[in-house]
């Protein structure tokens, strides 16, 4: 298929290549080449740079993961001396001080019940070693719990495990023969006509006893986003649905998962979204914007007491056996501490807060826009949902932003804005600025 052109020969060229070898993630190729390509050249501060040297403010974090911005010195400076130390070495068995250091910073920052760390390489890759330790930590107890509690909505990655706990049909649906078996509860972010978010949590609260009250015995632990399910496009949901979760998980023997990988590092205007809900889980998911954006990395963090429920002798069985090759790699860890201390001597969270804020002032006038359903917030996470005025009416948002110099990606008709934590406030200006023009002119 021929890429449709829109800049130089060598981005025609890159394009082509492209095409002719690669496979994207969510990309539906069969019409990816009609869609302009761009090709990222080099990135600086808030802002994206392509092959033609045109400028794109990243509204996006580059998938929800840059914090400070592109090419933060302070990181560039960290990874580069890391790398001169070691730039890698097994996990399995060993240590190394970047990993050591970055759990004593994650673990002073994050809910009490928690005081373990155990590194992942992604926000999917966290999941799965969070549920099977769930599982694992009770089939040692002696007690048999082979289920998992969800919620519909819900999205916690793209590994077999992982959607297994996942409740978005578009991604899901097709895999449910060969996913373990679940328990679904609904989503505490979808409304009636008239329906207040706490009103709608109880409802899900009292859901949700009614599944345990007939599989709790069995069930191992309820995994939640707490506060935004970010994938289903930032539907948001009162706190008293993750207290009263759990309240029942205490009642019922399970565990409660809080995925963070999404929420957490600030994303809410608090450090964990939990902290919101005053809700102590005992373990919790975290990923994406851990480095600032720079090298894959992610974490469980564990309560003392399902870390205790791994001891024995070697030949007990009750190791816990499962890990990735590049586990606690020294240089993304190296990057997490940087961005950990930057993000404390700046004051990242709290400023994150006051962007979430003037975000939603400046949207607020969409808020009457006849092609605008619903504007859902929490910090930095917004969700702008835009009527259906024919097919991918949200990726044609996004496409007359970019016209205007921001980069925005869809999750169906929901435009995200999601920016770097530490972007100031012209910036917000022009990011909200481009999403109002482009929904104008889509719906005029």
């Amino acid at each position: 298929m021929t890429p449709r052109a829109s800049g130089g020969r060598r981005t025609e060229d890159l394009v082509a290549r492209d095409l002719a070898h690669l496979w994207h993630p969510f990309t539906q190729h069969s019409v990816w080449p009609d869609d302009d390509p761009l090709i990222v050249e080099r990135a600086e501060g808030m802002y994206l740079y392509d092959s033609e040297g045109r400028r794109y403010l990243d509204g996006v974090s580059s998938l929800w993961v840059t914090v400070h911005g592109h090419r933060e010195p302070r990181i560039d400076h960290a990874i580069k001396k890391q790398m001169d130390r070691l730039a890698h070495t097994t996990f399995l068995g060993l240590t190394h001080e970047p990993g050591i250091v970055l759990a004593e910073k994650l673990l002073a920052s994050a809910p009490s019940s928690l005081n373990r760390v155990f590194y992942a390489g992604d926000g999917a890759s966290a999941v799965e070693a969070a549920i099977k330790m769930a599982y694992q930590a009770a089939a040692q107890r002696g007690e048999f719990r082979p289920l998992y509690v969800h919620l519909a909505e819900g999205y916690h990655g793209d590994t077999l495990g992982a959607v297994s706990v996942g409740g978005i049909e578009t991604f899901h649906a097709t895999y449910r023969p060969i996913l373990l078996e679940t328990r679904q509860v609904s989503s505490p972010g979808v409304l009636r006509p008239g329906q207040t978010r706490a009103e709608r949590a109880h409802e899900v609260t009292q859901e949700l006893r009614e599944v345990l009250d007939r599989d709790g015995d069995r069930v191992c632990a309820i995994i939640v986003e707490p506060l935004v399910q970010a994938a289903a496009g930032m539907l948001t949901h009162d706190g008293s649905f993750l207290r009263g979760a759990r309240a029942l998980a205490d009642e019922f023997g399970a565990l409660m998962i809080a995925d963070e990988v999404a929420t957490g590092i600030g994303r809410t205007g608090r450090m964990w979204a939990v902290d919101g809900a005053a809700v102590r889980p005992d373990l919790l998911t975290c990923g994406k914007g851990l480095s600032g954006g720079y090298l894959p990395i992610s974490a469980v963090l564990a309560s003392e007491a399902v870390y205790e429920a791994f001891l024995g002798t070697p030949a007990s069985g009750r190791t816990f056996f499962h890990g990735h090759t590049y586990t606690a790699n020294p240089l993304a860890c190296a990057a997490a501490v940087a961005n950990l201390d930057l993000m404390a001597e700046r004051g990242t969270v709290e400023h994150a807060a006051k962007v979430g804020e003037r975000m939603g002032e400046l949207l607020t006038p969409l808020e009457r826009h006849e092609g605008v359903v619903e504007i859902r917030r929490l910090g930095t996470m917004v969700g702008i949902e835009v009527r259906d005025v024919g097919e991918r009416t949200g990726f044609r948002v996004c496409q007359a932003a970019r016209r205007r110099g921001v980069w925005l990606r869809p999750l169906g008709d929901v435009v995200i804005c999601m920016p770097p934590l530490a972007i100031e406030d012209e910036q917000v200006e022009e990011l909200c600025g481009a999403a109002t023009e482009a929904i104008d002119e889509v719906f005029q």
